[in-house]
């Protein structure tokens, strides 16, 4: 039966590992240089609904190194959902490609995707969850801190997709996840009680950013606005400017806190120049963990390793 990459929740702790591990190995053979064609002659076909830079770089390079072959599909090469169903993209890709990755705005569209889809679909983004950068994310904490059980994260920000992917980041793997949100942004209901009733993680709702960040080993924030709410830029300025990453807030976290954010920033918005750039960020090696992280779960989808 084809495995398909949609949600972190549907990985036990085990897979979670596995591909860590794997990301290891294989961030380790790119360094040196070593040739890894793991995937030699497979395709992946890329579905881009919504634009990206590090999404289409880290797959394609990856797909690349691993002696595969990535195609890149715009909107307006597919249209999906409107120029043509959802079910039949995903029937006839499946003919040609041996791998699938969407970056979409409905999530519902990726279920059907994969639904219908005869090989395995990865999931690059939606609006609901963003699991491939919560999965580089965590490997990035654990390559600096060579733990990630109990570790304090807090999110700081929109109770976005990457929120929820956080949320159901810890409904396998325990730690301590603080979401920190004005109350009229917090995010999905529904994902945050699973992964609260799971019993794995504690996770809290926390509105005041001071509070929030009080010993944290990881404090992380995204825009404001995401892809399609443009629209609301102004007012979210205005509602979000108290939840700012920046030096002062920092002190009132742990003297070695990381800080993360998982690209593109709007430097001066939600975090300032001296904090992205200062000794405590690793928003870069995260951004190139995007590439090593990708190539395991492909591997592993593939059944490659």
């Amino acid at each position: 039966m084809k495995k398909d990459f949609i949600s972190i929740a549907d990985l036990s702790r085990e897979e979670i590992f596995d591909i860590f591990a794997l990301t290891r190995e294989l961030k380790e053979k790119t360094r040196k240089g070593e040739w890894h064609p793991l995937l030699k002659g497979y395709t992946l076909a890329m579905i881009f609904a919504k634009p990206s830079a590090r999404t289409r770089i880290s797959f394609e390079t990856g797909m690349f190194q691993l002696g595969g072959h990535a195609l890149y599909l715009s909107p307006q090469d597919i249209g999906l959902g409107q120029r043509e169903a959802v079910k039949d993209i995903a029937r006839v890709i499946s003919r040609y490609n041996d791998m699938i990755m969407a970056r979409l705005f409905d999530h519902a569209d990726m279920e059907e995707l994969a639904r219908y889809a005869g090989v395995p679909v990865i999931n690059g983004l939606t609006d609901y969850n963003h699991p491939c950068q919560i999965m580089a994310d965590a490997f990035t904490i654990l390559e600096h801190r060579g733990t990630l059980d109990g570790l304090k994260i807090v999110y700081i920000g929109d109770g976005n997709n990457v929120a929820h992917s956080w949320i159901n980041f810890a409904y396998r793997v325990p730690i301590h996840l603080v979401i920190c949100t004005p109350r009229a942004y917090q995010p999905d209901a529904a994902t945050l009680n699973r992964a609260r009733e799971a019993g794995c993680s504690t996770i809290q709702l926390i509105s005041d950013p001071v509070e929030a960040v009080k010993n944290a080993d990881v404090v992380y924030t995204d825009v404001w606005a995401s892809m399609g709410k443009e629209n609301e830029a102004e007012l979210r300025r205005q509602v979000f400017k108290p939840y700012q990453v920046n030096a002062e807030l920092l002190t009132h976290a742990k003297d070695d806190v990381l800080v993360m954010h998982c690209l593109p920033a709007h430097r001066g918005e939600e975090i300032t120049d001296d904090v992205l750039d200062g000794p405590h960020s690793i928003v870069f090696d995260e951004a190139e963990n995007r590439l090593h992280v990708q190539k395991a779960i492909m591997v592993k989808l593939a059944g490659k390793a």
